[in-house]
């Protein structure tokens, strides 16, 4: 039977996610590749990748995916990694650079524009490199290790993250592992043992001992505090798909909806097949 196909991401958030597959023996039953969020999607839409941690805005549009239980990058708090950079306040922004390597924060920065920050903006496409953002104009999207480094002081700067949950009360989320229905199908891993590989990646990559490493590896790579990496790692990002977060990322998925940043979502389907709503009922009851 064939190997799944991974499309991973080559950020610092997704880095314990992936500690079985570089540290550890995970990575035998599997191709793995790493490219940009906005990349995962497209190899998943083409059918290049078989799974992937995917943006949350584009399990609305690729069909036939299963996402993998109790995994996300997500935020309860300030993510730190989301930013809109701006020249102005927030209430002078006309026009806004989006990131082009995401998807998700690239929906969330229209949503909360149309549902809080005043409409009739203008969004372009652009490279994330913030100095020729912000030359053509008012504010620039930037997501992942370039926003880690972006020294606030300077703009106003704004959470996108902190923003959706000051306004909503739920956690926010960016991004879940998914896997294509018909390769789980043909995969010589069972359905059943998926997810279990995946979340011990995910808890052997948050051990204290592995965090000090990551934040080591990564600080020297960004340029960044080893302390700062850890407190991302460890406060920043969440990295379960719990019912709070099923039930921010269903209200996201809505108003995205809504507001006509993406096409009405399915139903979100697991691997384990335990449907969303009964996943955040139980938590109600």
């Amino acid at each position: 039977m064939a190997k799944l196909r991974i499309s991973a991401i080559s950020y610092l958030n997704t880095a314990p996610l992936m500690w079985d597959f570089e540290h550890g023996s995970a990575g035998s039953a599997f191709e793995i590749s790493y490219t940009l969020p906005s990349q995962c999607a497209a190899q998943l839409r083409e059918g290049t990748a078989d799974l992937g941690i995917i943006p949350a805005a584009a399990y609305a549009e690729i069909p036939g995916l299963l996402i993998l239980p109790d995994i996300a990058i997500a935020s309860r708090r300030e993510v730190r990694s989301i930013l809109l950079v701006s020249k102005v306040p927030l209430e002078k922004i006309q026009t806004v650079a989006l990131d082009t390597s995401s998807l998700t924060s690239v929906a969330l920065t229209k949503v909360l524009f149309a549902k809080w920050w005043g409409e009739g903006k203008q969004f372009s496409p652009a490279q994330p490199v913030l100095e020729q953002m912000l030359a053509g104009h008012d504010a620039g999207l930037l997501i992942g290790d370039p926003a880690l480094k972006v020294d606030r002081t300077q703009y106003f700067a704004y959470d996108l993250a902190e923003e959706w949950i000051s306004l909503t009360g739920k956690p926010f989320v960016f991004a879940f592992w998914a896997v294509r229905r018909e390769a789980l199908e043909k995969s010589s891993v069972p359905a059943s043992k998926l997810a279990a590989i995946f979340q011990k990646s995910r808890d052997h990559g948050l051990l204290p001992e592995n965090v000090r490493w990551l934040a080591r590896e990564w600080g020297f790579k960004l340029g960044l505090p080893e302390s700062s990496v850890s407190e991302y790692l460890t406060h920043n990002i969440h990295y379960r798909l719990d019912a709070p977060c099923l039930e921010g990322l269903q209200l996201f998925l809505r108003y995205a909806n809504e507001c006509g940043a993406l096409p009405a979502a399915p139903p979100l389907y697991f691997t384990n097949t335990e449907p969303a709503d009964s996943l955040v009922a139980g938590r109600e009851r």
